[in-house]
């Protein structure tokens, strides 16, 4: 039946009830209205359930690093749900990484912000973000530091309360030579 319709084949009135009206080309679906995932979200899921709907894994490409090479890694945080997820953070600052506790391998303490932010998710939505540990330890302002050789762990969370607890949490571990 839709040939026919598609095809150039028929008479076509909009006046006439029993004839088909003129052709739209427009194919476009005509969906509902589409509400903001942080909305939907809130709504539907409980923050316990959006945390552990997120799942986040920290790998680099090799155990060991030479003593002041840099270490590459990947953070990635992966939907589970096939629903739109948001997760409520402590600060704009979404996610953080550290190395031994220590955020982006700095001993210098940060004032936190008091604003707050939204990871949003797409429904089984892949984030993958490539960062590097420089192989060296900010002491003050403009003082960095080389690590003794040793095992050193680099970790990234969500920045939200206690993020072990809630699961969006990972950590690897590297050694140094």
């Amino acid at each position: 039946m839709r040939r026919i319709y598609d095809s150039g084949a028929l008479d076509r009135d909009d006046e006439d009830p029993f004839r088909p009206g003129t052709r739209d080309d427009d194919r476009t679906p005509q969906a509902a209205r589409s509400l903001p995932v942080k909305t939907l979200s809130d709504a539907l899921a409980p923050t316990w359930l959006r945390h552990r709907a997120i799942s986040v894994a920290v790998t680099t490409p090799a155990e060991t690093y030479p003593v002041g090479d840099p270490v590459p890694f990947t953070v990635e945080m992966k939907n589970a749900l096939p629903v739109p997820i948001s997760v409520p953070t402590r600060s704009p600052r979404l996610w953080a990484w550290a190395v031994d506790g220590h955020p982006e391998g700095s001993h210098v303490p940060e004032t936190p912000s008091q604003d707050t932010g939204v990871l949003e998710f797409d429904r089984g939505e892949w984030k993958a973000f490539g960062r590097t540990w420089h192989g060296l330890f900010q002491v003050e302002g403009a003082e960095w530091v080389a690590p003794d050789p040793g095992e050193y762990t680099i970790s990234a969370a969500i920045n939200v309360e206690a993020p072990v607890e809630s699961g969006v949490y990972d950590e690897t571990t590297v050694e140094i030579r």
